[in-house]
């Protein structure tokens, strides 16, 4: 009997023990899930019902070389957790001038794990894309699932409106078919994505003939996210105008950013995006190559 005794009270201490550490990890995990500037270590979620999508994005990438690698790397661990089968590719897809012969070595082979697993890219032409052939090999490759140089696709209740922004786009048609495709969506999530920025604390900063064509457009017709690169770093704005503009360059390599009065959060840590969109809101972590949520916020829903 009285082994019996130790026995149990010998396990029961165990399961004490145990019990507490499960409550330390949940609840300093509760203390840090909705803090915008904590850093928070990706665990596997449970499945989450009311969850309607989630996808990542991230630009500059196309170099090959060890920074691109690390943020894939960062990207399929993210999945293996929390799987998506979406990657907005914000330009830039093939450094230094967008030759397709080099597509196996600075996308092909780094996001092989994430393509094995059907995760499908959906991309915009950069700057550097446009040197050769003007980025057409890219527009025609199927990885890049473009249906042109610029396009509109839905999943579920998000819209997503891909631009050409290089200085040499076909600016009159694609605004003409901008508004118009905003004008008839009835998606009440519009996010927008191109490879130049809006508003940035980067080394280009913000452009204000962008500003000038663009927020007019987004505040008219309800786009709560404009997603871009071209900055080699990471810069969520707060809400301006009901749009969050989100700077996910850092894909392959990184350069210094600033801060703004309208800036949520900025770092030129390598890093990618994620979404998890909802009924009422988008929840948005930028995670870093140490598999490290560095940033959240909060997007929420706005009417047209």
């Amino acid at each position: 009997m009285n082994l019996k005794r130790r026995q149990f009270l010998f396990l029961s201490s165990l399961s004490a023990i145990s019990t507490g550490f499960l409550s330390w990890i949940l609840t300093h995990h509760h203390q840090s899930a909705d803090i915008s500037d904590s850093t928070t270590a990706i665990a596997a979620n449970p499945a989450k019902k009311d969850l309607l999508l989630r996808f990542v994005s991230v630009a500059d990438t196309g170099t090959g070389a060890k920074g691109q690698y690390a943020v894939a790397r960062a990207m399929n661990a993210y999945h293996k957790q929390n799987p998506y089968d979406l990657v907005v590719l914000a330009g830039d897809n093939i450094y230094n001038n967008g030759e397709i012969e080099k597509i196996n070595e600075v996308f092909e082979r780094p996001y092989q794990p994430l393509l094995k697993q059907g995760v499908k890219f959906q991309a915009c032409l950069g700057n550097h894309d446009i040197r050769t052939a003007n980025g057409e090999p890219q527009v025609k490759y199927a990885g890049f699932n473009m249906k042109g140089r610029y396009y509109t696709f839905r999943r579920g209740t998000v819209q997503f409106f891909a631009l050409d922004t290089n200085s040499n786009a076909d600016w009159e048609n694609q605004l003409s078919w901008l508004e118009k495709e905003l004008s008839i969506s009835n998606a009440p999530w519009k996010v927008v994505f191109g490879h130049h920025p809006i508003y940035s604390s980067g080394q280009y900063g913000c452009n204000p003939d962008f500003i000038k064509t663009f927020t007019p457009l987004y505040k008219k017709y309800g786009v709560q996210l404009y997603i871009n690169g071209h900055e080699h770093n990471y810069e969520r704005t707060r809400a301006i105008d009901g749009t969050t503009y989100l700077i996910c360059g850092a894909g392959a390599g990184n350069r210094p950013v600033g801060r703004s009065e309208w800036t949520g959060y900025s770092t030129s840590d390598l890093s990618f995006a994620s979404y998890e969109v909802y009924k009422d809101r988008i929840e948005l972590s930028a995670i870093a190559t140490d598999n490290r949520i560095f940033d959240k916020g909060i997007i929420q829903l706005k009417s047209a």
